[in-house]
């Protein structure tokens, strides 16, 4: 079927459509769907269609978008936050399955060059699968799904470590270079020191120029309000930084999360993700099928029994090596279980890996086709791994909490939603007054904690409106929303709105932006998670300062009844960045002149008259 590109793109939607449906529906997961399908449409059964290897770089834009994605919803500030997790449980885990994988490999007579190749790139795991499966899990909140990422992250950033060593490890490999063709004819990439220069000159041009100009840029495509244009210039910002990271011999899918973590803090980053999920769902399917159709059944046929080994022998020996670090950084064992599960499989950029090996010659080509079935394998196994976790393992090891204590209806007025530093306070308070709560968190490894200090909190997805209403959301007359991620906290408020119209909504902002998108819900009260507590030290430093309490508590209030009067001003003008800008200057003057010390006198005595 080759050379129709409309049959071919007819033969793969057809095969989508009519074999993920049966996949989800049968409880095996789209992702299987997808692999199946390949499988069938692929060269090794029905030979629909014959190129593979063509369609799997096209599909690799795919994980380029999701990884674009996943760093519009992480702020630089977040990144940094996640150093620990970074080094800790992505470092150990690269290490020591490099070092045990290679250690096999030598142990069975592969040079040293290339044992440390295939341990390098075994140690991977699939991006694309284990992210897609956190993500319709709903785990990206959850300390498991948080571990997962930092360890994916992780190995996406040191595949250019990897890919970097690769000439070295050709010299000590034993193996001819024949394979390795020449550079004449293309294009100049840099090397050595102008390499190392250039990566950090392109680094810093795209956070320079994410924060000088793609906003300005983004704010005059909003204002022509021509739709198409808006998604032409995310998936430019896409191609172009993949196509920088191409240059530079780099992961495009690092360049894109990149690209993705600098406008993480735009006010256009709904949008963003708006325009480039369609985009990112359809290529990350076609990915997958073409995983599906590289399983090549004649290196299976002729060595059934070594490939099957080395399957099953780095499936164990990378669950445990998880599993262990999981228990060094504290999770629940039904966690570790799970961690274990979604990342030992070997990944995408073991292919990716496995070719630059071979053009060096550290690789020999008989052996790249052995553990490209390998990593093919493996990823198609992981859906199924997951459901054995879910049928077998889950209700054998997971903890009442953690499996989903399911939530029921205690008749209580209150419901919170997220028991973390700020839910923990409101709740308290309100048990001072013997006022029933029913608490919902959806952090399992959280739960397990809260529970040695006698809190009964139940497990769920706090936007999921069928739990709610389990929960009595229907006959509650508050229902605070206090969760740590602010759109999960405007998701809930959103459903809790449309479905129970009668409950008050109080809501945790996480900053001014967020608590316009909460005013735009209609939500009852909203306030800032830091405010308050901002205002206490700002309160105390006065005092040390030489002022009374009295009127330390007394600037302090009428700063905040002041403050939240012009946040509920420049609301009506949220869409005009220039007018927010002219009204926040404007705000701080008067704040100032508001409270100087005669005029704040001034208003205290006026009231103190009316009152008598």
């Amino acid at each position: 079927m080759d050379g129709n590109l409309l049959l071919s793109v007819f033969i793969f939607l057809a095969a989508a459509c009519i074999l993920v449906p049966i996949s989800k529906l049968s409880g095996l997961g789209s992702v299987i769907g997808y692999l199946i399908a390949g499988v069938i449409i692929g060269p090794h059964v029905l030979g629909a269609i014959n190129d593979p290897e063509t369609i799997l770089h096209f599909s690799e834009f795919g994980v380029v978008m999701m990884l674009f994605l996943i760093g519009l919803e992480l702020k630089p500030r977040q990144l940094w936050n996640m150093r620990m997790r970074l080094m800790g449980l992505g470092g150990l885990q690269v290490a020591l399955t490099t070092l045990l994988v290679t250690g096999a490999a030598y142990y069975l007579g592969r040079p040293l060059g290339e044992a440390i190749v295939i341990g390098m790139a075994l140690s991977l795991s699939s991006t694309a699968i284990s992210l897609q499966i956190m993500q319709d899990r709903r785990m990206m909140g959850e300390t498991v799904g948080q571990s997962g990422f930092s360890v994916l992250l992780f190995q996406d950033v040191i595949v250019i470590v990897m890919i970097a060593a690769l000439p070295f490890l050709a010299l000590s490999s034993g193996l001819s270079s024949e394979t390795v063709g020449t550079h004449g004819g293309e294009s100049y990439k840099p090397e050595g020191i102008w390499l190392a220069a250039s990566i950090i000159s392109v680094f810093a041009g795209m956070i320079a120029v994410g924060r000088l100009f793609l906003r300005p840029i983004f704010r005059i495509i909003a204002k022509s309000k021509v739709r198409e244009t808006f998604t032409a210039m995310a998936l430019l910002l896409v191609i172009g930084a993949a196509l920088l990271m191409e240059w530079l011999g780099l992961s495009a899918a690092l360049g894109a999360f990149i690209a993705g973590v600098v406008l993480a803090d735009s006010e256009y980053r709904h949008q963003l993700e708006r325009d480039i999920e369609p985009f990112k769902a359809l290529l990350l399917g076609l990915f997958f099928i073409s995983v599906g159709m590289s399983l090549n059944f004649i290196t299976l046929g002729e060595q059934p029994i070594i490939i099957a080994a080395i399957v099953v022998g780095l499936l164990c020996l990378k669950f445990v090596v998880i599993y262990l670090i999981g228990a060094v950084f504290m999770l629940v064992q039904s966690s570790r279980i799970l961690f274990a599960a979604l990342l030992c499989q070997a990944g995408e950029f073991g292919f990716v890996l496995f070719q630059f090996a071979a053009q060096e010659g550290a690789l020999s080509s008989e052996m790249g086709e052995i553990l490209t079935a390998v990593i093919a394998i493996t990823m198609a196994l992981t859906p199924l791994i997951i459901l054995f976790y879910d049928k077998i393992l889950s209700p054998k090891f997971a903890t009442q909490s953690l499996t989903g204590e399911p939530p029921q209806n205690d008749h209580n007025p209150v419901l919170i939603l997220g028991f973390g530093r700020v839910g923990q306070l409101a709740g308290r308070l309100l048990q001072t007054q013997n006022i029933g709560t029913t608490i919902i968190d959806n952090d399992g490894d959280h739960i397990e904690f809260l529970k040695q200090f006698g809190h009964r909190v139940y497990y769920g997805d706090a936007s999921d409106v069928d739990l709610l209403r389990t929960a009595g959301a229907s006959e509650a007359k508050v229902i605070v929303v206090a969760m740590d991620d602010r759109d999960k906290v405007t998701k809930a408020v959103y459903e809790i709105k449309e479905h129970f119209p009668d409950a008050k909504i109080i809501a945790r902002a996480r900053n001014r932006t967020h608590l316009f998108d909460l005013l735009a819900e209609d939500v009852d009260f909203a306030e800032r998670e830091t405010a308050r507590a901002s205002l206490a030290m700002g309160r105390k430093a006065l005092t040390y300062l030489g002022f009374s309490e009295e009127k330390a508590m007394t600037l302090s209030d009428k700063f905040l009844e002041m403050d939240f009067k012009l946040a509920m001003e420049a609301f009506e003008h949220r869409a005009d960045i220039d007018a927010l800008i002219s009204r926040a200057k404007r705000g701080q003057e008067l704040l100032k002149e508001t409270l100087s010390g005669d005029a704040l006198y001034t208003a205290k005595t006026d009231e103190i008259e009316k009152d008598m």
